[in-house]
């Protein structure tokens, strides 16, 4: 989730009930290392331990080498991507474009498990496309290369997010490897998280676009796997505290000028649901400082009743 999972974002989600985060893609072209984009991308300063680190790229050599300066920078898990599907990644042959050649794959995970003393993870898809659905042989291309866990997205690269991600694929590969294997996709409410475990006896799930606007959909799945009881949806105060500390860490991290740009995403997520929540947004994002959005935010949830938020279902807003 590139542009959205960054150090700011991935705290507040580990600090309501995620037991893991990994950071953004970080190029694996040594050229790209130290500019500013994939500094900040892998920068872990005073974050929740595991700090896990995604790398992306489509050479085993570069990708070995950007696992082992990440490790050096203090990295404590590689996660090697396989599962993005958008044609600027996939175009240059990464992402999930590697699902078409299984040798390359094996190459690249020989090479990057080879390279670093830590544990190195792998993120894919179910294959290409549906005519092409190779997850077990990656699966065991992965386990033989020394792969610590598997992460499995429950789409082909041709599905992108379209439809309704299929789960049989993840029980499949569950069943004939000997490593962990997290579930993803179409996760949104904690009974959906319930229902994905107990298809696939996947040993966790992972959570992506659901989390975008509501970080404490960790602890709501948490509560209700543990406890087989629901949450109550939180108060508006607690969202606004939580938007506000949010929306400072991200500017912090930032700066003025990015931090004020690259949060209106973050707000428009929180807001979209909400009476009003489209208006504000518009004019929120005419705003050109920091204190102003800050002020703005918090005159529109003080302006609410105190009162738990109500949200339409996460499987609504994530088919629109």
């Amino acid at each position: 989730m590139a542009g959205v999972t960054d150090r700011p974002f991935r705290q507040l989600c580990k600090d309501l009930g995620a037991g893991y985060a990994v950071s953004e893609m970080a190029a694996s072209n040594p050229k790209l290392w130290e500019t500013e984009k994939s500094s900040r991308r892998t920068n872990h300063e005073g974050e929740m331990e595991p700090k896990a680190v995604q790398i992306a790229g489509a050479d085993p050599w570069m990708l070995a080498e950007c696992a082992k300066y990440n490790v050096d920078k203090g990295a404590q898990i590689i996660d090697i991507n396989m599962g993005c599907p958008v044609k600027k990644v996939c175009n240059a042959w990464c992402g999930s474009a590697l699902l078409q050649d299984e040798k390359l794959v094996a190459q690249i995970l020989d090479a990057v498990v080879a390279a670093v003393d830590v544990p190195v993870t792998l993120k894919f898809r179910t294959g290409w496309d549906r005519a092409h659905k190779n997850a077990v042989n990656i699966a065991r291309i992965a386990e033989s290369a020394g792969i610590a866990m598997l992460t499995l997205h429950g789409r082909t690269r041709a599905d992108a997010y379209k439809g309704a991600a299929e789960y049989e694929t993840i029980a499949q590969v569950k069943s004939l490897v000997n490593i962990p294997v997290v579930a993803n996709g179409d996760i949104t409410t904690p009974e959906k998280a319930q229902a994905v475990l107990l298809a696939t006896g996947a040993d966790a799930i992972m959570i992506g676009r659901a989390a975008q606007g509501r970080p404490w959909i960790f602890r709501e799945i948490a509560h209700f796997l543990k406890t087989g009881q629901h949450l109550p949806p939180p108060l508006v105060s607690e969202v606004s505290q939580l938007l506000d500390r949010h929306l400072r860490e991200h500017y912090a991290f930032y700066g003025e000028f990015m931090g004020l740009r690259t949060a209106r995403k973050h707000i428009g997520w929180y807001v979209e649901d909400l009476v009003d929540g489209e208006a504000f947004r518009q004019k929120m994002n005419l705003l050109d400082n920091c204190e102003d959005q800050l002020n703005a935010v918090k005159m529109f949830f003080d302006s609410r009743p105190e009162e738990r938020l109500q949200y339409r279902p996460l499987e609504e807003k994530l088919a629109a």
